[in-house]
């Protein structure tokens, strides 16, 4: 009797096995499939036609520079969240399909993507390969043929994803991409992806700074803490690569131009400053009127609960950015519904538009969040900054589809949210 009873559950286990392979074999099939399919998306649009389109050379500093003595235009995109897997096929569609248009319309001469390009989130997209949002991203910007780079924010390469940080700057590093800038940064520099962009007029002045930094992901590098959402802060070492940075380029200049005047920049991350939250509850607190500190420039917090998901602890960067009196504005993404620009001790704090379609519960049928940000930097080293939405006027453009969308925060300048 138990003899049997011992060859029933074999059998049963054999069977749950055998089961489960055969899911995991289809899963796997599907998936191959899915990503074959974004792969060809991401290759499958025109080229953009920029009318003497700027080329960028590597100086001595091994850093990318522009030469132009007109304007320069950046178009910040921010979390696009690419599931890349069978689940998600339908969202990363429409994702691609979003930066493909506004970057055809807009025609800049440098994009830079401040992070979470990927989203391989396992029981959303059905995949824990963060490589082919990635790959999936980096096909699309090389068919437009648009000078590009990234920050890496916390979900382009979590714990449970099949690559880490250092695989992905590999990835982005390859040679294959032609236009992609994207670089590694200083092994003695903590993170992935610090580095420097800049742009001189033909006298080899520079006349703005583009700094790229990593603002790392989470306090510990595990699942634990990327539920919980712990983000991490800048680093001590980084802080005093971008003043070596700052520097560096100031006493360029200065050879240069004979003049003693701190080069202009402008920075780009991912998780904002615990300063960008700092300032914000100053302006709430004073029931949303501008102080000494604050100046309200546009837009809006639609985050609820923790307004601003900044880092949990601090760092001294925006105490150097103030010191230096370089850097004037500051970019980033993370929050996918806030998108406000306010200056902040003379510092701009700027959240760009969201690309997200996926991420959120039920974002990609609404539309108030959606869109890019334009910074056109000037030749004598000012900038301007404007903000589009994708479902605006701007973007009805002959061959590609925009999708009908609840605009949410249609009629609110800023989000008023109960203490």
């Amino acid at each position: 009797m138990a003899k049997n009873k011992r060859a029933k559950k074999g059998k049963r286990l054999i069977a749950a096995v055998v089961i489960i392979a055969v899911v995991a074999i289809i899963v796997t099939g599907i998936n191959f499939l899915s990503v074959e399919h974004l792969m060809k998306t991401g290759s499958s649009y025109n080229k953009v036609e920029i009318e003497n389109q700027l080329t960028p050379q590597k100086d001595e500093n091994g850093n990318w520079c522009f030469t132009t003595d007109r304007d320069f235009k950046i178009m910040q995109l921010t979390d696009i969240h690419i599931g890349g897997g069978f689940m998600s096929k339908t969202v990363d569609e429409k994702a691609l399909n979003a930066v493909a248009l506004m970057v055809t319309k807009e025609k800049p001469d440098l994009v830079i993507a401040t992070g979470d390009i990927a989203f391989p989130v396992p029981y959303r997209a059905g995949t824990f390969n963060n490589y082919s949002g990635a790959k999936a991203f980096a096909n699309l910007m090389e068919s437009l043929g648009v000078y590009w780079d990234v920050n890496f924010g916390n979900h382009d390469a979590e714990a449970y994803s099949y690559f880490d940080r250092e695989a992905m700057a590999e990835f982005y590093g390859n040679e294959e991409y032609k236009y992609c800038l994207f670089l590694s940064g200083s092994e003695d520099v903590d993170g992935y992806g610090n580095h420097t962009i800049e742009v001189k007029n033909s006298e080899g002045v520079i006349t703005q700074a583009i700094i790229l930094i990593d603002s790392q992901a989470y306090v510990k590098d595990n699942i634990i803490e990327s539920i919980k959402g712990t983000y991490d802060n800048v680093h001590p070492n980084q802080v005093e690569w971008y003043e070596s940075e700052i520097l560096r380029m100031n006493a360029e200049n200065e050879k240069i131009s004979k003049k003693s005047v701190p080069v202009k920049s402008l920075a780009f991350f991912h998780i904002p400053l615990v300063e960008m939250d700092d300032a914000w509850n100053e302006f709430r607190e004073n029931g949303y009127k501008d102080t000494d500190n604050f100046k309200y420039v546009e837009g809006l917090i639609g985050e609820e609960g923790r307004q601003v998901c900044c880092g949990y602890g601090e760092d001294d960067l925006f105490e150097k950015m103030l010191e230096l009196g370089s850097t004037k504005a500051m970019f980033n993404g993370h929050d996918h519904v806030n998108n406000t620009t306010f200056e902040y001790k003379g510092i701009q704090f700027s959240y760009g538009y969201s690309v997200d379609y996926f991420a959120y519960s039920g974002i990609d049928k609404l539309g108030s969040q959606r869109g890019c940000t334009m910074i056109t930097c000037k030749p004598d080293s000012t900038f301007t900054i404007d903000k589009y939405n994708f479902y605006s006027d701007r973007y009805d453009i002959d061959g590609f589809t925009r999708e009908d969308v609840t605009m949410q925060f249609e009629d609110v300048t800023y989000q008023v949210l109960p203490e």
